[in-house]
């Protein structure tokens, strides 16, 4: 019955996509999206219930047909995660109409908050003399004005603002001729329309002036499959390091299913991408072994088989892209953790000497040094950007780490 299975297949079809919708994995951003939308239905009604004159019919029109056209613009960055959805556009405009949806969704949110604070500011005023109305309206509107020009400033200057960090890594008992070993690590690349070739080269010049003994790259090279990985690559093959060029793999290689030519293409143009291997490197009488693992699904347990990497009379250190395996990589017998992954956070702040940004949720190995007994961890705020194109409060950064001995 040819007309009863072509009737059948619109709806299988777009059951399949309400399966992928309702997958576990899409769950926080189908939350962050039911958030969002609540947010601006908040600030509709806010600004329905404002002043008389927006009281009248046509504000009161513009204000509902605005929310219900920025509810579809949000719901179209949530579909735009899909592939199927997501190579109906060029990459370029796929990207960034994505990554500017998500900065309006980031942007209504302090701007229901600036609309509801300058309301409730305004209401407890009593004096309203024309000197103090005019001061709180200028208030008011400056308030108003304060979201665009932070994110604005996340948008356009911090997230391209790249600098190099230093940072020494005291060890006792660390080889003598290991005291003073320079690495410079990069990681967290995403080369993409966010970030430019320019940047990246940039990134690489500012590595080779440090002239480590060795270069680490610590994954996510890129962040969809439509991104230029053979450019990175070959921008990567420039990094000159005394000892070589070494790195794991992160989730996005994974999400692109670029794993192996990553490995295979890396060694060709001479950078060595260890995937549960690892390499000795001896620096005069002292050793340093250097080991990597793919990136590490919490779902899983951690760092499967890692063990048998760990050489007893050196110095061990783990490439790992996520930071949450730290505790697990300390007990396997790993001085030092190398990662990146959280961004930083991407966008933070701190309020009341709390550190607010959304790496909390998964880790709490967010940015910088961390130790647990004589092991350590250092993760990296890492140079691109995912999802929202901009970095508040976490600069992008090469780093180089410096083994020190503990006196």
């Amino acid at each position: 019955m040819p007309g009863y299975s072509e009737g059948l297949e619109l709806p299988i079809r777009w059951r399949q996509v309400l399966l992928r919708l309702l997958d576990i994995r899409n769950l926080p951003d189908f939350i962050l999206l039911s958030a969002v939308i609540l947010v601006q239905v908040t600030g509709a009604v806010l600004l329905l219930w404002g002043p008389r004159r927006l009281r009248l019919l046509r504000m009161r029109r513009t204000v509902t047909i605005c929310t219900i056209v920025s509810t579809l613009i949000l719901m179209l960055g949530f579909m735009l995660r899909f592939a199927r959805v997501n190579r109906l556009f060029p990459p370029w405009w796929a990207d960034w109409g994505r990554g500017l949806i998500f900065v309006w969704a980031f942007l209504s949110i302090f701007l229901v908050a600036a609309i509801l604070i300058s309301r409730c500011w305004l209401r407890v005023q009593s004096d309203y003399s024309p000197a103090r109305r005019v001061f709180l309206y200028t208030t008011q509107a400056a308030l108003l004005c304060t979201p665009a020009i932070i994110t604005g400033y996340g948008v356009f200057i911090q997230r391209v603002d790249l600098s190099l960090r230093e940072q020494d890594l005291m060890f006792p008992g660390l080889p003598k001729d290991l005291d003073g070993l320079r690495l410079v690590q990069l990681t967290d690349i995403h080369l993409s329309p966010f970030l430019s070739e320019k940047m990246l080269a940039r990134a690489v010049d500012m590595a080779n002036e440090t002239r480590a003994h060795l270069a680490l790259v610590t994954g996510d090279l890129i962040s969809t499959a439509r991104d230029p990985l053979d450019t990175c690559l070959r921008q990567l093959s420039r990094l000159r390091a005394e000892a070589g060029i070494f790195g794991c793999l992160g989730n996005h290689e994974i999400y692109a299913n670029v794993e192996d030519y990553v490995e295979q293409q890396g060694a060709r143009l001479g950078h060595r991408y260890l995937r549960l291997r690892s390499e000795s490197l001896k620096f005069g009488q002292a050793t340093l072994n250097v080991a990597g693992v793919d990136y590490q699904p919490s779902r899983k347990p951690y760092l499967v088989g890692a063990e048998r990497m760990v050489a007893p009379d050196a110095f061990n250190v783990l490439l790992s892209h996520n930071p949450d395996v730290f505790p697990v990589a300390a007990r396997q017998g790993y001085s030092l953790t190398i990662a990146g992954h959280t961004h930083g956070g991407q966008v933070r702040a701190e309020i009341l000497r709390q550190d607010l940004n959304i790496g909390r949720f998964f880790t709490p190995y967010v940015d910088g040094l961390y130790r647990r007994g004589g092991s350590a961890v250092f993760v990296s705020r890492g140079i691109g950007t995912i999802a929202l194109p901009a970095r508040l409060g976490a600069p992008p950064e090469v780093n180089l780490l410096r083994l020190c001995r503990a006196r």
